[in-house]
C-alpha cells in the first residue's frame, strides 16, 4: 500500500473526462500536490517536453490516462495518428518514470486491446490470444505495448507499473460530438435532438446486435484511485461493471429516458464492432477491493439530465 497524500503526482489526461473524477477522487482523499499537464505547455508526444515535465515537477507517482480516442467512426478515420500519438506517447512517459524513479506508474489501456472474438466474460489472461477488432486495432494495440512495457521494465529494473483495462465510460461531461463520441453520448444526442426537433426517425450504425458493457465514470476513478494505492502487480486488471447489454436495449432504453418515441433505423452497410464485450471483474475486487457501485440506470439517468441541462439557454 503506497499512501498518496503527501506524494508528487502527475496525471496526464486529467482535464478530460475521465481526469477530473479522479482529480476530485484524489483530492477528496487528501493529496495535496497533484499536477494536471495541458498539451499547450506539455505536448506528451515529444520526448523534449515530456522531459521537461519530470524536471518540473518531479514525480514520484504517475497516471498515465492522457489518450488520443473516439468511436467507431473516429478510429476507421485517424488508424495511423491513434496508434502513433498513443504508442509515442506512453513508451516515453514510462521510460522517462524510470529513468527518474518514480515510485509508482499506472498506465491505462483500453479494452480494444482484447482479441476480436474473446470468450466472454473476458479474462486478462484472454488478452494475447488473437488480433483487435480491426476498426480499433492501432489504438488498442498502441496502449497494449504499454503492459509489455510495464512488465519488461518491472522485470529488468524493478519499477513499479501496472496497467488497467477501463470498459467503456459514461457520464455527465462526457464527449457527445457525433464525429468524435462513443455510442452513449452519441445515442443520447440522437434521441434528444429528436425529440426537440420533432423528428420520427433516428438512424444507427451497424445491426444493434453487439454488446457492450458500460463503467460510469465516478466508479472508474474510484478503481483507478484504489489500484493506485493497493495493487503492486505486473498482471494487468479489468476495471468494469460486470453488465452486458447489446447495442439494440441500450438504444430502446435511451429512447425512452429520453422520450424519443419514433422509429430505430439499423444502418447494416455501418461496422458493428467487436461482437461482443463483458468483462470478468473478479480480479480487481480480489486485489484492490473494487466493485462499480453505480447502477446502469440511476448513472444513465445522470448522464441524460446533464445534457440535456447543457444545452439549455444560458
Amino acid at each position: 500500500m503506497i499512501d498518496l497524500r503527501d506524494k508528487r503526482i502527475v496525471v496526464t489526461g486529467g482535464a478530460g473526462f475521465l481526469g477530473k473524477q479522479l482529480i476530485a477522487r484524489l483530492e477528496k482523499a487528501g493529496c495535496r500536490n497533484v499536477f494536471v499537464p495541458l498539451h499547450k505547455e506539455y505536448d506528451l508526444t515529444r520526448g523534449d517536453a515530456i522531459e521537461r515535465l519530470f524536471v518540473d515537477h518531479k514525480p514520484e507517482v504517475l497516471i498515465h490516462m492522457a489518450a488520443v480516442v473516439g468511436g467507431i467512426g473516429a478510429n476507421r478515420e485517424n488508424p495511423g495518428r491513434f496508434f502513433y500519438e498513443n504508442a509515442i506517447m506512453g513508451i516515453q512517459l514510462i521510460e522517462t518514470a524510470r529513468r527518474f524513479g518514480v515510485e509508482k506508474t499506472v498506465v491505462l489501456g483500453t479494452i480494444c486491446a482484447y482479441p476480436k472474438f474473446t470468450p466472454v466474460p473476458f479474462h486478462e489472461e484472454a488478452l494475447w490470444d488473437g488480433y483487435p477488432e480491426e476498426t480499433n486495432a492501432p489504438y488498442g494495440l498502441a496502449k497494449k505495448m504499454m503492459l509489455v512495457q510495464c512488465q519488461s521494465y518491472r522485470e529488468q529494473y524493478g519499477m513499479n507499473g501496472i496497467f488497467l483495462l477501463p470498459v467503456n465510460l459514461y457520464g455527465p461531461h462526457d464527449n457527445f460530438d457525433l464525429e468524435s463520441s462513443h455510442v452513449i453520448p452519441a445515442l443520447i444526442r440522437k434521441c434528444v435532438e429528436a425529440v426537440n426537433a420533432g423528428s420520427k426517425e433516428i438512424v444507427l450504425w451497424g445491426d444493434g446486435s453487439p454488446t457492450r458493457e458500460f463503467l460510469y465514470v465516478e466508479d472508474a476513478a474510484e478503481g483507478i484511485y484504489l489500484a493506485t494505492a493497493l495493487y503492486d502487480k505486473p498482471e494487468p486488471v479489468n476495471l468494469g461493471s460486470g453488465m452486458e447489454i447489446s447495442i439494440r436495449d441500450l438504444a430502446t432504453t435511451i429512447a425512452r429516458m429520453t422520450g424519443f418515441t419514433g422509429q430505430i433505423i439499423w444502418d447494416a452497410s455501418k461496422p458493428n464492432g467487436q461482437p461482443r464485450r463483458c468483462l470478468d471483474v473478479t480480479r480487481a475486487e480480489q486485489e484492490f477491493k473494487f466493485r462499480a457501485a453505480t447502477p446502469f440506470d440511476i448513472g444513465l439517468r445522470k448522464t441524460i439530465d446533464w445534457y440535456i441541462d447543457s444545452i439549455k439557454p444560458r
